[in-house]
């Protein structure tokens, strides 16, 4: 092993706390933008997840809710959503950088190496337990606006954080529905993170195989977006049983229920597919988005492209 050698300082780019904090802005801007952008999908969704007998189809649902709630209804949430998931993509892609160059440093060179697989999820675990933290109490008030029946809860970010928290006892707010956001979000990231490193490793070792440095940031981006998209597919999958009972959890007959209660009565068969075609659309674009700002925003930095040679 070599004592010299440093994660931090082994790639083209040092990894300074610069470094670092570039990494946390551009999560925030990743994240926070994609969620936003996707807010009419996630209130179907939910409803989807919530109600399967009403909401059957994305199309069919969407248009259930413009029927009957009007065009703003597909845009409820959006303010607790970009204000949870702006921190939490911070954390999330931030911290994964810092958490692999720490894990690497602690293990050595050769470990480092050996291991690379352990350390990727690993550090992407580490990175979303820190995330969920900041996103939780936001998430909390989103689901609670986007699934309740019109009229009887506040829409608006200020009233109805008000109003979780006068009825904590009952919403649990702010950190009720931390264990199942715990139980989506680090499966989705740990997929999202290590099959993103792996497709894009497959890509330069096996389809663009030149040295990196040498494909056009167009390509390398269109790489990124490709890899981000390829993963988020398996995101969708793996993290949508948690998302179902985060969904369920803001619903009035699951009011202090415990999640294996919620998983009994709703059964497990609809936690996984109900909403899920949805969710993969929605997951598959979101995925591909953000590793496609964030890499583009490191690039802008000078930076360049996470993963490949």
């Amino acid at each position: 092993m070599n004592k010299a050698w440093n994660a931090r300082t082994a790639g083209v780019v040092p990894h300074d706390n610069i470094y670092y904090g570039k990494c946390l802005i551009g999560g925030a801007l990743a994240c926070g933008s994609t969620h936003l952008a996707i807010t009419p999908l996630d209130v179907t969704k939910c409803n989807m997840q919530v109600d399967p007998e009403k909401y059957k189809s994305l199309f069919g649902s969407l248009r259930t809710i413009l029927r009957e709630e009007g065009s703003r209804a597909i845009w409820k949430g959006w303010e607790p959503t970009i204000l949870g998931y702006s921190p939490q993509g911070a954390l999330k892609f931030g911290l994964y950088e810092v958490f692999k160059d720490s894990l690497s440093n602690l293990v050595g060179y050769d470990y480092a190496h050996r291991y690379r697989d352990w350390i990727w999820l690993s550090g992407a675990a580490a990175a979303e337990f820190c995330g969920c933290l900041a996103l939780c109490p936001m998430e909390m008030v989103k689901v609670k606006v986007q699934t309740s029946t019109p009229g009887t809860f506040p829409t608006a970010l200020i009233p109805a954080t008000i109003a979780m928290n006068k009825d904590r006892k009952s919403t649990r707010f702010p950190y009720g529905s931390i264990i199942p956001l715990w139980s989506r979000q680090i499966p989705y990231t740990v997929t999202k993170f290590y099959f993103f490193e792996k497709t894009v490793q497959m890509f330069y070792t096996h389809v663009f195989t030149e040295p990196k440095s040498s494909y056009s940031k167009t390509t390398q981006l269109g790489i990124t977006f490709a890899a981000g998209y390829l993963a988020g597919i398996l995101c969708a999958v793996v993290s949508h049983p948690g998302d179902s009972i985060v969904s369920l959890m803001a619903k009035p007959q699951y009011k202090n229920k415990s999640i294996q209660e919620i998983s009994r009565d709703f059964g497990v068969w609809n936690l996984c597919t109900k909403g899920l075609g949805t969710r993969i659309i929605m997951i598959g674009t979101i995925a591909a988005l953000q590793w496609w700002i964030y890499d583009t925003f490191k690039t802008a930095m000078g930076m360049g492209t996470t993963g490949g040679k």
